[in-house]
């Protein structure tokens, strides 16, 4: 998992409340094994309309998706994660997200920022004059070049997964000298090499 500790770019924004993990990356999809090549198909049923806001030029590329309440509700599909980091978001930004949504985002690089939805509104009312933020994940805290700071909290297991790209094997790896010291003073129960088939 990539470090993810600073976003600087260009926001999408998705005006829709209640988005859920069928519609950002429909079962069809999900017959493959492994993470990547899921961008392709995100938002698929939506991207055929014309209208559709990823289909806008001006949104491809942005690293920041700004939604609407409730992203990411419905079945527990990791793959809505993958799909969203897939096609390039780092970042997404909404008043609520689904919590296995959000578990899954943050176990797959991907950051979901909870905002109040008065302080999304001044994030963008600020963007049509430029559209650019700065998502400091370290400092947890929303820059536009224009001087607005939005602070957002974040739990410190999730900043840290984040920032330092841990995933549940390398936070794990991180401890390996005291896995190894504990084993020395505590010997195994059982002989594993006996159990092995």
């Amino acid at each position: 998992m990539r470090e993810l500790r600073s976003v600087t770019g260009k926001v999408a924004v998705l005006d829709r409340a209640d988005v859920d993990t069928d519609q950002i990356i429909p079962k069809q999809f999900l017959k493959r094994i492994e993470r990547s090549g899921y961008g392709q198909f995100l938002f698929y049923d939506w991207m055929r309309d014309p209208a559709f806001f990823l289909n806008d030029p001006e949104n491809r590329g942005a690293p920041i998706l700004v939604a609407g309440r409730n992203f990411g509700c419905g079945s527990s599909r990791e793959h809505a994660a993958w799909a969203l980091e897939d096609f390039g978001f780092r970042v997404v930004i909404a008043p609520s997200f689904g919590d296995i949504f959000r578990a899954n985002a943050i176990l797959s690089g991907l950051a979901p920022v909870q905002l109040p939805a008065e302080e999304i509104a001044r994030l963008r009312e600020a963007l049509p004059g430029r559209n650019e933020l700065t998502v400091d994940l370290e400092r947890l805290r929303i820059t536009h070049p224009d001087g607005l700071v939005v602070e957002f909290e974040l739990d410190a297991h999730a900043q840290e997964t984040l920032v330092h790209g841990l995933d549940d094997v390398a936070r794990t790896l991180h401890r390996a000298d005291e896995i190894t010291a504990y084993e020395a003073v505590h010997p195994a129960r059982f002989d594993m090499r006996s159990l092995a088939v």
